[in-house]
């Protein structure tokens, strides 16, 4: 089942190391302006785009495989139809904690297997707009 209440939220909220898949380099896009506000708020950052060499500051890289890094969360700025393999992907990896999709974003055939392999599952929801709202300024 997808996490949906607000403690659950902050929870995967306060994994600080993102693989941010499909980061843009057009600073007008959601997938550049959220990742970039992560960022400023003490996120460390993972680019992923295979045409782009980097991307807020870090270099980007081809795939989720290919981040050398740590990652806690996975936060998908794909097609819907493209989350199944960014979820195997993840799988693969030892250190994944969470996958996040952004705003319009939902598969729930891949989100129930992530979460059968133990992996915390955000979907069609924003990380800025979570972040401000349960962790920057928290209302209850």
């Amino acid at each position: 089942m997808p996490l949906e209440s607000a403690d659950e939220l902050r929870r995967v909220l306060g994994y600080d190391r993102v693989a941010v898949v499909g980061a843009s380099t057009s600073f007008e896009k959601a997938a550049h302006i959220v990742p970039a506000y992560l960022q400023r708020h003490g996120y460390e950052l993972w680019p992923v785009n295979p045409t782009a060499d980097e991307i807020f500051g870090r270099p980007a890289f081809d795939s989720l495989s290919a981040v050398p890094g740590p990652v806690d969360t996975v936060e998908i700025f794909r097609p819907s139809e493209e989350v199944p393999g960014i979820v195997d992907e993840a799988r693969d990896r030892e250190d994944v904690r969470a996958i996040w999709m952004q705003p319009g974003i939902r598969h729930p055939g891949a989100a129930r297997e992530a979460e059968a392999a133990g992996v915390d599952v955000v979907q069609d929801r924003c990380m800025k707009v979570e972040h401000g709202q349960l962790v920057r300024n928290p209302m209850d």
